[in-house]
């Protein structure tokens, strides 16, 4: 057989042997692309978030957009997701689910005994944990329960040996509990009670009229406003004080904003409507300042006027670092329009705001939102979209607003002419001129060996996200 046939032959059988080979080795048909919304059912919503909102609304965008076209969508839930898009040094910008932003509209919390509750530490140096508020027909307030009262035990323990322990807040959310207090006068209180599932608040917490017989020295009445939510569902609550003072005829009024976070435009509006004089009428009194891509909507918000607005000679805010957004928006907006005292502590430092962006976020959505049909909201999205100056262009200092007259926040007492604050208030009013500050010798629990190893004590005031100015984006 020669070389050339030989060679035939050995070149068929290696085609044979690779043929046969491919046929028993088929390659395996290609997987089929994963379908991102089956495998996340928020996909669409983290999808509709960075290209519709956060790329076009975020104040910051400019300084994110490219890091957040990177971010995959599959990898972080949209919780996660809606924190890495944010500007590193944003602290304000948050986002809720549908229930839970409805029941803060509505006024509505859970699981509660009705009460804000902190510690006279700053000035004071007091341990003790006393009440600083408490919320009309709630668990507490139905046990007689006043600001200014000492919570000495829970469950018959001692406070101070359960924040040692660290146990305080575990102990203190049980539900039934025994507690025991201490009222101002001194006398204890025990008795056992329940959290309340749901508890309906209002915004207004205190509205009255102090006279000369409740403060001497005083020529006209003084109008007093404990304000703890710019709510704009409860614009009632606003229009019930103002008519009160109205009608009492209040030449001064003390807006209490120690506890405020902020809250809806809407409301702040109401409440400069009221307040601010007539000849401010027209007047700006804040400019809302949005990123380049929104410069348009830069947005001079005017004093309107209301039928029924106060002719005031005085106003005075009083503040603590509780007080925030909404609240320093509108201390520092009146602050060139009119008379304005301003006693208490730094205020919170919250310089900027937010639009209710909600999702779903189409057209057809919003025109169900408006009307008030939330039936299909899922998510609720409030980054920072603007700053907020007043009409001489001054920002709201990051740090906070300084009072002229600093006062510790005065938890002894309850709201009231002996409550440091308000006695400041209606002494400057008399007088003109503001008392001295209080003793520091109340404290009860000081900072010596009874300190506790660990304050365990959450107040409003240090959850991340507090504070919030919020204009709903249907009325930007």
């Amino acid at each position: 057989m020669n070389r050339k046939l030989l060679f035939n032959l050995f070149a068929i059988t290696i085609a044979a042997v690779l043929l046969s080979s491919s046929s028993c080795n088929k390659p395996e048909p290609p997987e089929p692309p994963i379908n991102p919304n089956e495998v996340d059912p928020d996909y669409r919503a983290k999808v509709f978030l960075r290209k519709e909102y956060m790329n076009v609304y975020y104040y910051w965008y400019k300084d994110v957009k490219d890091a957040n076209a990177k971010l995959d969508p599959l990898q972080y839930d949209i919780h996660k997701f809606f924190d890495k898009m944010l500007y590193s040094k944003d602290r304000w910008s948050w986002m809720t689910d549908s229930e839970s932003y409805l029941k803060s509209e509505e006024g509505t919390i859970t699981g509660t005994y009705g009460v804000s509750i902190g510690q006279p530490v700053k000035y004071f140096g007091d341990y003790d944990i006393k009440v600083r508020y408490v919320y009309p027909n709630s668990p507490f307030d139905k046990e007689g329960v006043t600001r200014g009262w000492t919570l000495k035990k829970v469950g018959g323990t001692a406070t101070m040996d359960l924040i040692r322990a660290g146990t305080f807040q575990t102990e203190y959310r049980k539900s039934p509990q025994q507690f025991t207090f201490t009222d101002t006068e001194g006398n204890s209180h025990t008795f056992t009670t329940s959290a309340a599932t749901t508890l309906s608040t209002r915004s207004v917490l205190m509205s009255k009229v102090f006279t000369s017989k409740d403060f001497e020295g005083l020529t006209s009445p003084v109008g007093y406003m404990l304000y703890l939510t710019f709510n704009a569902n409860m614009l009632d609550d606003i229009d019930n004080a103002m008519q009160l003072f109205r009608e009492a005829g209040v030449k001064h009024l003390i807006l209490d904003l120690r506890y405020n976070g902020g809250g809806d435009g809407r409301a702040s509006q109401r409440i400069v409507d009221y307040v601010a004089p007539k000849s401010a009428i027209g007047e700006t009194y804040v400019i809302r300042k949005h990123n380049d891509l929104l410069a348009s909507e830069d947005k001079y918000s005017k004093v309107n006027g209301i039928a029924g607005s106060l002719e005031l000679d005085g106003l005075y805010f009083i503040t603590t670092k509780g007080s925030a957004s909404a609240s320093e928006m509108i201390l520092n907006g009146l602050e060139p329009l009119m008379n304005v005292r301003h006693v208490g502590d730094t205020t919170y430092g919250k310089p900027n705001g937010m639009y209710v962006l909600m999702y779903p976020g189409e057209s057809a959505d919003y025109t169900r939102y408006n009307k008030g049909d939330y039936t299909n909201l899922k998510w609720v999205f409030l980054p920072i979209c603007f700053y907020n100056q007043n009409k001489d262009f001054r920002n709201i200092p990051d740090e906070g607003i300084a009072p002229a007259n600093y006062r510790p926040d005065d938890l002894y007492h309850n709201f009231g002419p002996s409550e440091d604050n308000i006695k400041a208030c209606l002494t400057h009013i008399a007088s003109g001129t503001y008392p001295p500050l209080p003793p520091k010798s109340k404290a009860a629990t000081k900072a010596s060996g009874e300190r506790p190893v660990r304050i365990a004590l959450t107040q409003e005031e240090t959850d991340p996200k507090y504070g919030s100015y919020t204009i709903p984006w249907k009325n930007r």
